[in-house]
């Protein structure tokens, strides 16, 4: 706006209402074009790391691994959609036999969309793209990475923990990693009563991309991959 367009004072705290409340309609459309679009993918897995990891760092490999191997077994596989670790996820699906998803994210750096994806989809807002990550996993895993992949780790151990979705596999990958975080949850958190025992229980943690798949097929083996009636409620309300 030019001075002489410029609103009075008074009158700013009524724009920014009115922007505010047109945003809303943004984040119901995100909602809606991405259920629409990953209703297909079921069952899937979600794969998180740092988007700093290099294709030649033995982290990138390891997840291009396990993403080959989920997505021969039969699962799609969700990324966030960007470079490093989110690459080779989606690298890994993409030479599989299920669909390689990406879930972008538009940010001022970091963020370009990686080439290997079947569906893509674009966000704006963190938080409907997180909702979109829990709600179509039938399983997490968690490799190496840093505060984004700390936020989403740790987002879905309270919804589970809190029983705000259904309990799913989370699975850490590189245990040396991810030992000193461990630790200090169980001899800090635990012993101080900040969490139960049973939660412990939350988190598994392997070096092995095949052991990544079979603790998956564990998990479900005395009830499926499908929904119950109960659950899909449940999603409902995340």
């Amino acid at each position: 706006m030019n001075n002489q367009t410029k609103l009075p004072p008074s009158q700013m705290p009524e724009m920014w209402n009115s922007k505010e409340a047109w945003r809303v309609f943004g984040i119901m459309a995100e909602f809606v074009a991405a259920t629409d679009r990953l209703n297909i993918i079921q069952p899937a897995v979600s794969i998180f790391g740092s988007a700093r990891t290099r294709p030649d760092h033995p982290y990138y490999k390891k997840t291009e691994e396990i993403a080959r191997l989920l997505s021969d077994a039969g699962f799609s596989v969700i990324s966030g959609g960007g470079p490093g670790i989110m690459e080779a996820a989606n690298k890994g699906a993409f030479y599989g036999k299920s669909p390689s998803v990406g879930l972008n994210i538009q940010l001022p750096h970091e963020q370009h969309n990686n080439p290997y994806q079947n569906i893509s989809q674009t966000f704006k807002h963190f938080f409907a793209r997180k909702v979109m990550f829990v709600k179509f996993a039938s399983a997490y895993v968690v490799m190496p990475g840093g505060f984004g992949t700390l936020d989403e780790l740790m987002e879905a151990l309270t919804l589970v923990q809190t029983g705000k979705t259904r309990r799913i596999p989370i699975i850490l990958v590189c245990s040396d990693y991810w030992r000193g975080m461990v630790d200090w949850i169980r001899q800090t958190l635990l012993s101080e009563g900040m969490i139960n025992p049973e939660d412990m229980d939350l988190i598994q943690v392997t070096d092995d991309p095949e052991t990544v798949v079979s603790a998956i097929f564990k998990h479900y083996e005395t009830r499926g991959f499908e929904l119950s009636d109960a659950e899909r409620e449940m999603q409902l309300n995340l």
